[in-house]
């Protein structure tokens, strides 16, 4: 047994070795090997250190034929039981909540097209994470601006027919937000003139109508579009707050609302590690890599928030049986356990009389592969030990040796 120090070359064959012969994961690997070398091992060590990752690595393996779905299921589900219903609320930012828990893993499952709480994460590249100064920068391009934010008050003037918006000069200051600009901006409501003037400290804005017949209701509702126009930022970004990503020292902006789309744009932001946490905004702009690594990360995460230890091969076999199509499909009877070829594994999850007359109509018949129609027919299902077709002639090898 050789008690000597190992070197670096003899530490990177063996633990390198178990890549390119028994093919453990390489980075896996190199994560170990990283380790090692930060260590003073000898070989008899090293030797046993490789062998039992190696044991470990075949132990964790599936099986052939064993009900990874099933397993999946039930490794998800239980847990499920033990989540709170609760949403994340931002410190010291009112109405700013993420939905957590059981409610946004029922909206991941469900690939819900609206997400009760869609929020971004906008990461910025080194020249603008380094400091919140530098983060604001694109925290002002990003967030949508609407004039109701940048005015003490929208008057409706009855007498001269017009709106008068008095501006709010430390929110405009603020904001960077160039008044010109919004003025033009104004301008592009039909039948309206614009005026801009300064009265003693006021700065306002005037928005003269010039209709045939003019009413209450209709300066109203020119009152309420001219609050809502966006004058700087994305649309659907509501609100940003500029944070630090967890375990580094960058600055991000965290938003309420997305728009995938259009802030990848943005000069600044760092494309390669932003996201939404919209699935289906992310297959759209990303495609559906993009969604299923979101649906793995976002499961994960739930689940990790509420102090449960689900191993991540059971999200994944969630995650590549919601996209392997190509889209995304829900589990459900809308989605995967709705469109299962089998007759009696549709109709033993839902709208049971439904499926069996749908199915009798068309003359569909069912091959009995799977395990829900197994069961219930009562035959041996095609999993584990009940998938071998191999038979035992006991009276042959009897024969034999008699």
């Amino acid at each position: 047994m050789s008690e000597t120090a190992a070197s670096e070359e003899y530490i990177r064959n063996a633990i390198m070795s178990l890549n390119t012969q028994e093919h453990v994961p390489k980075a896996l690997c190199e994560k170990i090997l990283a380790r090692c070398l930060k260590e003073n091992l000898t070989e008899n060590q090293v030797d046993y250190l490789a062998l039992n990752v190696l044991k470990s690595y075949e132990y964790s393996k599936i099986v052939p034929s064993e009900a990874v779905g099933v397993i999946a299921a039930q490794s998800i589900g239980e847990p499920g039981t033990q989540m709170t219903l609760r949403t994340f609320h931002y410190a010291g930012v009112r109405e700013m909540s993420v939905s957590t828990g059981l409610p946004r893993l029922i909206e991941l499952v469900d690939a819900r097209r609206n997400p009760k709480t869609p929020v971004m994460y906008v990461y910025l590249e080194k020249e603008f994470s380094d400091t919140e100064e530098n983060a604001r920068k694109i925290h002002k391009q990003i967030e949508e601006t609407r004039i109701e934010k940048i005015a003490k008050e929208v008057d409706v003037d009855l007498s001269e027919e017009a709106i008068i918006v008095h501006l709010d000069r430390e929110m405009i200051a603020d904001k960077g937000i160039d008044v010109e600009d919004t003025i033009e901006k104004i301008k592009k409501f039909k039948k309206t003139t614009v005026t801009h003037k300064f009265d003693g400290d006021d700065e306002i804005i005037i928005v003269e109508v010039k209709m045939d017949e003019i009413t209450i209701p209709k300066l109203q509702k020119l009152r309420e579009k001219i609050m809502k126009k966006i004058i700087q930022g994305i649309k659907g970004i509501k609100r940003g707050i500029i944070d630090t990503a967890p375990g580094k020292k960058e600055f991000r902006i965290s938003t309420e609302g997305t728009n995938l789309e259009k802030v990848l744009l943005v000069d600044g932001v760092d494309k390669t590690r932003t996201y939404c946490n919209d699935l289906h905004e992310t297959m759209e702009q990303l495609g559906i890599e993009a969604a299923r690594n979101l649906l793995i990360r976002e499961s994960r995460k739930v689940l990790e928030d509420q102090s449960l230890d689900v191993d991540i091969r059971h999200l994944m076999l969630t995650a590549d049986l919601m996209t392997h199509s190509g889209d995304i499909s829900q589990i459900g009877r809308h989605g995967i356990s709705g469109t299962k070829e089998s007759v009696l594994a549709r109709a033993a999850f839902e709208v049971t009389i439904k499926q069996l007359i749908d199915a009798s109509v068309i003359g569909e018949a069912d091959q009995l592969k799977g395990i829900p129609e197994n069961v219930i027919v009562g035959q041996l299902c095609p999993v584990g030990t009940g998938d071998i077709q191999l038979y035992y002639d006991w009276k042959k090898v009897a024969a034999k040796k008699a």
